[in-house]
């Protein structure tokens, strides 16, 4: 990749830039902190592709999200940028759903490479879900993935509730995710019940999924999928009548992915 290019993984908390920067970002800030800090991850660069949750006008570079961001909601990202970037860079952007960013980089040089029908599963703050068919992502309108699971009806809340960060340390007082699985790694039975129990849960729900799309390879991406050992054996259990699926497993590589995917659209697509 040339010096002139950045690729951008914009969350709540962070962005995660390609040449190793992270930079704060408080998605609750005011729309001067939060301008601030995209110009900040952009510095000098000439080109770049940015990875960024939904909802979001991908094809305008449009802020839509109420929930965080809210302070721009309704603003092109080019406008919050463009008093302090170079001349040219606002016209050399491009977006991608951060979901779709990483089957993307899955399907094109990871662990998806070949499998005509991936799905993709996220589990960290939140659950995402996206599907590539013959090699396109499905996408709405807007550009986000088609199908969306996280808000799915599911016992007395939704999906999300417990098939995400909140979901699998409910009930565990003063703990991280990681913390309950390295305690699960060590043997606590409680904590090995609480990850299969996720793991079940997610089988439970995506299967009519796999099922309707003939998926054939499964992934897992986002930091709880490091634990993979832990709930993966759930999932596929959990699935394994579905015929069509020939593997399950964790993205090629949890903490690059996403930039993968950024390469992709940048130097596959164009």
């Amino acid at each position: 990749m040339d010096t002139r290019t950045i690729l951008l993984d914009v969350g709540g908390t962070f962005i995660k830039c390609s040449d190793g920067r992270s930079i704060p970002i408080n998605s609750d800030g005011t729309r001067e902190e939060i301008a601030s800090s995209l110009s900040l991850a952009l510095g000098d660069a000439e080109r770049a592709a940015i990875a960024i949750p939904g909802p979001f006008d991908y094809q305008n570079g449009i802020f839509l999200m109420k929930h965080k961001f809210a302070a721009v909601y309704g603003e092109r990202f080019a406008d919050l940028v463009s008093p302090t970037v170079i001349p040219g860079l606002t016209r050399n952007l491009r977006f991608i759903h951060d979901v779709n960013a990483m089957l993307l980089g899955e399907t094109t040089a990871g662990a998806g490479l070949g499998c005509s029908r991936v799905a993709l599963v996220t589990l960290g703050t939140g659950l995402g879900f996206s599907m590539s068919i013959d090699g396109k992502i499905l996408k709405n309108e807007m550009g986000s993935p088609k199908v969306s699971i996280f808000n799915r009806p599911y016992r007395d809340g939704i999906l999300e509730d417990y098939a995400s960060k909140r979901g699998i340390i409910r009930g565990f007082e003063g703990i991280t995710v990681k913390g309950l699985a390295d305690k699960a790694k060590a043997g606590d039975t409680q904590a090995q019940a609480r990850f299969r129990e996720v793991g079940g849960i997610i089988a439970e729900s995506i299967g009519p999924l796999m099922e309707e799309y003939g998926i054939e390879c499964l992934l897992f991406g986002g930091q709880i999928s490091r634990s993979f050992e832990l709930f993966g054996p759930a999932v596929k259990e959990g699935l394994y009548g579905v015929s069509s699926l020939k593997y399950i497993g964790p993205v090629s590589d949890i903490g690059r992915a996403t930039f993968h995917g950024l390469e992709s659209l940048l130097y596959r697509l164009t």
